[in-house]
């Protein structure tokens, strides 16, 4: 049985939160969007499509302490923009702890919630 990732609620992230390669121990981009099962980042970096990526970003976690994730991703695509040095990509994940895709999970519907 085939599931359409893509269908899994998205949620638009406005601020700015860092995104970081875990084993080049440097932020590579900000995150654009982001689900439960992938997340869109514009990159600063060359990155290389149909690799496999250890990352690190943040959510507000409960009581508004940052809630750090981490997770091992799949680069799916990548387009280059218009400005120089910068390019939107996707990824799928492979793999993020239980507790931390419930916290995901909640924090997506909560932006939801309050459309």
């Amino acid at each position: 049985m085939s599931t359409d990732t893509r269908r899994a609620p998205r949620r638009q992230v406005a601020e700015l939160v860092p995104v970081t390669d875990m084993m080049a121990e440097a932020v590579i981009g900000r995150l654009g969007n982001v689900s439960e099962t992938g997340m869109l980042m514009l990159a600063s970096v060359p990155m290389n499509e149909d690799a496999l990526y250890q990352l690190r970003f943040a959510i507000p976690g409960p009581q508004g302490h940052p809630l750090l994730l981490d997770v091992g991703a799949h680069l799916l695509w990548c387009e280059q923009t218009h400005a120089p040095g910068q390019a939107w990509v996707g990824f799928r994940f492979l793999t993020l702890a239980r507790e931390h895709r419930e916290q995901l999970r909640n924090w997506i519907a909560q932006e939801a919630s309050a459309v």
